[in-house]
């Protein structure tokens, strides 16, 4: 009786880090060894991308520190310092320039797409705070007038922070609606 050889094939390197993004475990490649958790997935998408920014304010010739976290499902980056502001832009859109191709360097050297949130100088705290007041703001406005309130149009960042605030509130929904740059949330109330 003879024995049959059979060999395993392992699957490609995408599935390994899909299988640990979807499925927010370590993926067995066939060879016995264990794939990056998806913690760990992350933790390396901070480092690329802190490595990136501190490349980047070198050339720009910014002093600044970088923190990095992980929150939820998402890595979190945060340029501290001084003298930043130049960083963040008017609305903060030379922040959400940056944070695109900060995310772009990350799926460069990974090969997944990646949902980095970067700050600069606390800009992004600040602005969730307001927006939450905003937020607050409209659904009052929504039951004294018993009408639909259109908000300003916001990036996607700050239409979530919208409906996060509004949907723990009793009487009212949110939705957006529009085109990018334009899209907006609507706050409406229950019927």
């Amino acid at each position: 009786m003879s024995e049959e050889s059979s060999t395993v094939e392992a699957p490609p390197a995408e599935q390994l880090v899909e299988g640990a993004v979807d499925g927010g475990e370590s993926t067995e490649d066939g060879t016995g060894k264990t794939g990056p958790s998806r913690s760990e997935l992350l933790i390396q998408e901070g480092d690329i991308a802190a490595d990136y920014l501190e490349r980047l304010l070198d050339i720009v010739d910014y002093d600044g520190d970088i923190d990095m976290d992980v929150e939820g499902d998402r890595a979190m980056v945060a340029v501290v310092g001084r003298g930043l502001q130049s960083l963040i832009g008017p609305g903060g859109a030379t922040l959400d320039a940056l944070q695109e191709l900060t995310r772009l360097a990350v799926v460069q050297e990974t090969g997944t797409r990646s949902r980095l949130m970067l700050d600069v100088g606390g800009y992004r705290d600040r602005r969730r705070a307001q927006l939450v007041e905003v937020a607050k703001e409209a659904v009052v406005k929504a039951k004294q007038d018993a009408a639909d309130v259109r908000l300003d149009a916001m990036n996607p960042f700050e239409r979530k922070v919208v409906h996060d605030a509004i949907a723990d509130l009793e009487g009212v929904w949110s939705e957006s609606e529009g085109e990018e740059p334009d899209r907006r949330v609507v706050v409406r109330l229950e019927r």
